[in-house]
């Protein structure tokens, strides 16, 4: 889980382009070198990939996640060049961080998310297949499935150039999808003490806990950071970025 928080690089106009903005921030004083076959998918976005890829031959995977992942790639496309296109066509001019990418809070929140949501529910389903539970794995997989094809639509939403709007847009989009998965889990784990192939007792337990430590999580992303804090200061980046390169073109 990066929150889209990840910024692709610092706004830098071509050379015959650099201004200086009226309110005295340099638009670019350096040239950036136009990246040769700008590499769009890290490490972390290739174990994500990983992660769906092995869930979805797997048959764990139903139908409407695997729609609502590719629905989210082909809209993302679309509001791309309808709603929220780049600030500039010129491949070299990025936009702004939303946040400092030093920032210690931040990362280890991100990385908080990343073990609750990611680390901690893929050793969950490992331990299910051992131990027999198949009502857990199969509650826990939309979750997972979700949230890693969310982290590799994030790389793919920065390294791709596009716009600030379009990189709050994946995991607002699906954050918002995931809080329904986990509100299935927790239900499924309370529940399942009654079915049969549930796992052993200390299972029991840990699924409860996990379930309710993801859903606690990840709606506080969402309604307390995503919504609030992220969504409203990229926009404003967003929009800023935009006025400044139109006036940095015009000077």
């Amino acid at each position: 889980m990066s929150g889209g928080v990840g910024p692709c690089s610092e706004i830098c106009l071509p050379k015959e382009e650099q201004q200086v903005q009226p309110d005295g921030v340099d638009f670019s004083k350096k040239q950036q070198k136009q990246e040769k076959g700008r590499s769009f998918f890290t490490f972390k976005q290739m174990n994500a990939l990983a992660v769906v890829i092995v869930l979805s031959t797997s048959g764990m995977v139903s139908i409407e996640d695997a729609a609502f992942v590719v629905f989210s790639l082909m809209y993302m496309y679309f509001i791309s060049r309808v709603a929220f296109p780049p600030i500039s066509s010129n491949f070299s001019v990025s936009e702004p961080h939303v946040f400092n990418e030093n920032n210690r809070i931040l990362s280890v929140y991100t990385f908080l998310g990343i073990v609750i949501g990611l680390f901690l529910p893929i050793a969950y389903i490992f331990e299910g297949i051992f131990e027999g539970d198949k009502e857990g794995i199969k509650a826990a997989t939309p979750h997972v499935f979700l949230l890693a094809s969310q982290i590799f639509m994030e790389g793919v939403a920065c390294g791709g150039s596009f716009s600030l709007p379009i990189q709050v847009f994946v995991p607002a989009f699906y954050n918002s999808r995931r809080i329904f998965t986990l509100v299935e889990w927790l239900r499924n784990e309370i529940y399942k003490v009654e079915k049969e192939n549930s796992g052993g007792g200390r299972r029991l337990y840990v699924g409860r806990l996990l379930a309710i430590a993801n859903a606690s999580f990840w709606c506080f992303n969402l309604f307390g950071f995503l919504l609030p804090i992220y969504l409203p200061k990229a926009f404003k980046n967003h929009y800023s970025a935009a006025a400044g390169y139109k006036t940095a073109k015009q000077m």
